[in-house]
Parts: C-alpha cells; sequence; structure tokens
C-alpha cells in the first residue's frame, strides 16, 4: 500500500502566513510570484529572519516552513523506515528500508523546529545538531546527513 500524498496547502493560506509573518518583522508585504513552491521558501527564510532576530516566528508561517522543508525530505528520501517528529508542528515518515506499523517507530529523528530549519537549509550540520543535543535520533536508520540540507 503506497503511502497517502501529503495535503498539498493552499497557496492563498501561505501567501497570508507569510505576509503575517513579514509585518512582525517590520517588513512589507510578500509581492513576488504566486506559486507555491516560491512561497512556501519564502516562509522558510522569512521564520528564519525572525529566529536571527531573537523573535520568534509567527505559527502559521512556521508551521508551512517546517511542512515544506519535511515534505521535501519525504519525497527526497521515500520510504517509511523512519519517522521525523518536530512537535509540535508535523511529523513524516522517510527513508527505504522496513516499515513500522504501529507502536513507537524504531528509527526516530526529533527536533524543534528551529533546528529542523537550519538542518533543512544547511545553517547547520547534521553532525553539529547531534554533537550539540538539538536533534533526538535513535535507531539504525536514523542518520539523515545523506538527504540534507534540502535547500
Amino acid at each position: 500500500m503506497d503511502p497517502v500524498p501529503p495535503k498539498r496547502p493552499d497557496p492563498e493560506a501561505v501567501r497570508a502566513a507569510l505576509d503575517e509573518q513579514l509585518a512582525e518583522l517590520g517588513e512589507p508585504p510578500y509581492d513576488g510570484p504566486s506559486d507555491l513552491g516560491v512561497l512556501q521558501r519564502a516562509c522558510v527564510a522569512a521564520a528564519l529572519r525572525a529566529y536571527a532576530s531573537g523573535g520568534k516566528p509567527v505559527r502559521p508561517a512556521l508551521r508551512f516552513a517546517v511542512r515544506s522543508l519535511l515534505d521535501e525530505l519525504a519525497a527526497r528520501a521515500p520510504g517509511r523506515a523512519v519517522e521525523v517528529r518536530v512537535p509540535p508542528l508535523a511529523a513524516v515518515q522517510c527513508v527505504e528500508g522496513p516499515r513500522h506499523t504501529r507502536g513507537t517507530p524504531p528509527n526516530v529523528v526529533e527536533t524543534d523546529p528551529r533546528t529542523w530549519l537550519e538542518l533543512a537549509t544547511g545553517a547547520l550540520s547534521w553532525a553539529d545538531a547531534t554533537a550539540g543535543g538539538r536533534v533526538g535520533v535513535s535507531g539504525t536508520r536514523a542518520d539523515l546527513s545523506p538527504y540534507l540540507p534540502l535547500t
């Protein structure tokens, strides 16, 4: 049985979240292309700027940013052997190998939203994140370094 593809977010909802984040940053509203992928990348960049400025991203923009990068990981590393969790926002299963069907999966990666965004964009290396305790990793297949960064 093939996994259900992720629900495609509404570009207007992503744009509204992006504009909310930009307003929080004191920046003008987004005026670029309405392509969903471009909007999601803009959400990622805006959320990272919010963190860099010492603030916190607005929840809708952060949710779209995290979800888009998790979906990208699942597309690049299809499978169900590893569960990647970014609580409380999202989780995906990815990486080829034996899949689990219930209970706690044997291969889990868990981190906070900021660390996930930094890992996925290359602002933080997998080695530094794991050595610094910013990523919880369990299982023999839970090394995501071959797949990161995504952007």
